[in-house]
C-alpha cells in the first residue's frame, strides 16, 4: 500500500494529526523569531533579557509536557486536542492584549507549551499509535505539517506585515486555525483513548523511561539533531563567518534544508515500513555526519549548504524513526508516556544547547571546533545506541 492509498483510506485521522503538526508552527522558534523585535518591545525587555526569558519559559514548558503529556494515553484525543488548542489561543491573546509584562510572558509560555510541546505530541502520538503496518508512512506524512509551516509561513508573514501589524497578524492566524479546527473537532475521525486513567495513589502501569537503561542509551542518538541544529540556527552569523561563507548563502541554504526535509520524510517513512525502525535508526544520521565532515574539510559556501541539506534529510526522517522505535521497544499502548518523555527531553535540549555553545564561543572556540565537537557527539551517540539496537527486543527475536 502506497501513500496515495493511505491518504484515501485514512484521510480523516491523517488530517487531524497533520493539522496538529502545522498548528505547532505558532510555538516554534522559527515563527516566534519572525516577531522577536516587537515581542521584545511588548515585554519591555532587552534582547538579552528576552533570550533569558525565552529559555526559562521553554524549560518550564518542557517540565509541564513531561507531567501532562502522558495523559493522552487515557484522555480522549478529541478532548486533549480541545484543551491544548484552548491553551494555545489563550496564550496568543495574553501575549498580544494584556497590559502587564508578566501576563504577556505567561502568554508566551502557553504558546511555547501548547505549540512547540503539545501539538507535535498529539500529532505524532495519534499517527504512531493508530497505524500498525503503515506507521512509518503515516508518521512521514504527518511530519510534513511542520515542514509546510517552515516553508510557507515566513514569506507569507513577511508579505502580510506590509499591511498588518504583528498583533493583527497573530489574531488573523488564530482565526484561521479556529476555522480549520472546528470541523475536525465536530466531525473528525477521532479514535478512543487506549487506556483508563490511574486512580489517585495507584502506580501507573507501563514503561518508566527515566528508570530504563535502554532509554538512556538511545537518548543521545535521538538528541543529536535537536541539539546541533539549534546551535547552527542560533549562531548562524558566527558559523558563516568562521566557515568563510555569508548570511545570504545561509538564507538560501535554509530554504534548501526545508526542501530536503520532504524527501527525508517520505522516503524515511517508506523505508521504516520496509526495513524497520531499528535498521533506519542505525543509518539515518549518515547524511548529517557526511555534511559535518564536508563542512570541516571544505568549509565555505559548500560547507554551509552541506550542513543545511544533510541536516534537512536527517530531520525529515527522524520523527517516523523515533516514534516507530519507541513502539518497537515498548509497545503502542503507552506511546503517550514515551513521546511525552522524549518531547520534554527535546525541549530541554533546545533550551540548553544555545547556552552551552555560547559559553564555548565566548571562550574563544572557533566554529570549526564546535562542528568537530558535534561530529564527536554524533559518533558517541550512535555507538551508545548500538547495544539497544542489536538487542533481541529490538530485532524482534
Amino acid at each position: 500500500m502506497g501513500y496515495r492509498t493511505l491518504i484515501r483510506d485514512h484521510r480523516g485521522l491523517l488530517g487531524i494529526a497533520f493539522l496538529a503538526m502545522f498548528t505547532s508552527s505558532l510555538g516554534q522558534s522559527f515563527f516566534i523569531g519572525l516577531f522577536q523585535v516587537p515581542i521584545t518591545a511588548r515585554l519591555g525587555l532587552s534582547a538579552g533579557q528576552f533570550g533569558m526569558a525565552y529559555a526559562v519559559v521553554t524549560l518550564i514548558a518542557g517540565f509541564i509536557v513531561l507531567r501532562i503529556g502522558p495523559s493522552i494515553d487515557w484522555v480522549p484525543p478529541r478532548r486533549f486536542a480541545l484543551a491544548i488548542l484552548g491553551g494555545l489561543l489563550s496564550g496568543m491573546l495574553l501575549l498580544t492584549l494584556t497590559p502587564w509584562w508578566w501576563t504577556a510572558l505567561l502568554g508566551l509560555g502557553l504558546v511555547r507549551l501548547c505549540g512547540q510541546g503539545m501539538m507535535p505530541h498529539l500529532g505524532n502520538t495519534l499517527a504512531g499509535r493508530e497505524f500498525t503496518t503503515l506507521r512509518g508512512r503515516a508518521l512521514g506524512l504527518v511530519s510534513m505539517g511542520i515542514m509546510l509551516g517552515e516553508i510557507a509561513l515566513p514569506p507569507l508573514m513577511a508579505a502580510l506585515l506590509v499591511w498588518l501589524g504583528w498583533r493583527e497578524l497573530w489574531w488573523l492566524f488564530a482565526l484561521t486555525l479556529g476555522v480549520l479546527w472546528v470541523p475536525l473537532l465536530l466531525r473528525g475521525a477521532w479514535p478512543k483513548a487506549p487506556g483508563t486513567r490511574p486512580t489517585r495513589g495507584q502506580r501507573r502501569d507501563g514503561p518508566r523511561p527515566f528508570r530504563d537503561k535502554r532509554f538512556w542509551q538511545l537518548l543521545p542518538l535521538l538528541m543529536i539533531l535537536p541539539i546541533t541544529m539549534t546551535g547552527l540556527f542560533i549562531y548562524q552569523a558566527r558559523m558563516t563567518e568562521d566557515l568563510g561563507s555569508s548570511l545570504s548563502v545561509y538564507a538560501l541554504a535554509l530554504t534548501g534544508m526545508g526542501l530536503a526535509k520532504l524527501p527525508g520524510a517520505l522516503l524515511g517513512g517508506r523505508w521504516v515500513d520496509r526495513l524497520g525502525p531499528v535498521r533506519m535508526a542505525q543509518c539515518y544520521l549518515l547524511p548529517f555526519a557526511l555534511a559535518l565532515l564536508l563542512a570541516l574539510t571544505a568549509g565555505g559556501n559548500l560547507g554551509v549548504w552541506a550542513l543545511m541539506v544533510g541536516g534537512g534529510l536527517a530531520i525529515g526522517s527522524q520523527e517516523s524513526i523515533a516514534t516507530s522505535l519507541l513502539v518497537k521497544l515498548w509497545g503502542a499502548e503507552y506511546l503517550g508516556t514515551l513521546r511525552a518523555t522524549l518531547s520534554a527531553c527535546m525541549v530541554f535540549a533546545t533550551g540548553l544547547a544555545p547556552a552551552l555553545l555560547g559559553v564555548a564561543l565566548d571562550l574563544g572556540a572557533d566554529f570549526t571546533l564546535i562542528l568537530a565537537g558535534m561530529l564527536a557527539f554524533l559518533v558517541t551517540g550512535w555507538a551508545l545506541a548500538q547495544g539497544v539496537l542489536a538487542s533481541p527486543e529490538a530485532r524482534g527475536i
